[in-house]
């Protein structure tokens, strides 16, 4: 990997974690900030992991037998399943805990014996999270 493409990550990490707080420090917070927001974090994270899968596949040529190539290749897919599966499980999970937990909070302002039922809603919706956290250990696990 050359030192152009890794300042390209480098930066394309930074700029997403940064130019969103930005967003956010200046002016009032209304739908059209947020909407900017999540544009940006999409552009630079997707920026960024097709530059990684550019790199991936476009690589330097490698100086070693085609079956180790195929292993590496093997062993970095199975990272990268790893990544994926903890990372959009916690986002599903994210998701479904705002919808819970809101609807768990109007619930219990109105009927406070309601707070058995809703706990185990919102439970089983992190539950999400820990799913694919135990696929993710499950698939390192066999590289």
């Amino acid at each position: 990997m050359t030192l152009t493409v890794k300042f390209l990550l480098i930066a394309a990490l930074i700029l997403s974690i940064i130019i969103p707080f930005g967003y956010f420090l200046i002016g009032e917070k209304n739908k059209k900030r947020y909407k900017m927001t999540l544009a940006t974090n999409v552009f630079f994270f997707f920026g960024a992991f097709l530059i990684a899968g550019i790199m991936l596949f476009t690589g330097a040529p490698v100086q070693a037998a085609e079956a180790a190539q195929a292993a590496s290749n093997a062993t970095g897919f199975g990272y990268l399943a790893a990544a994926l599966s903890t990372g959009l499980s916690c986002v599903g999970g994210g998701i479904a805990v705002a919808s819970a937990a809101s609807a768990a909070l109007g619930a219990i302002s109105e009927d406070p014996s309601a707070l058995g039922k809703s706990l185990i809603f919102v439970g089983l919706a992190e539950g999400v999270c820990l799913y694919g956290l135990i696929i993710s250990f499950m698939i390192i696990g066999r590289l």
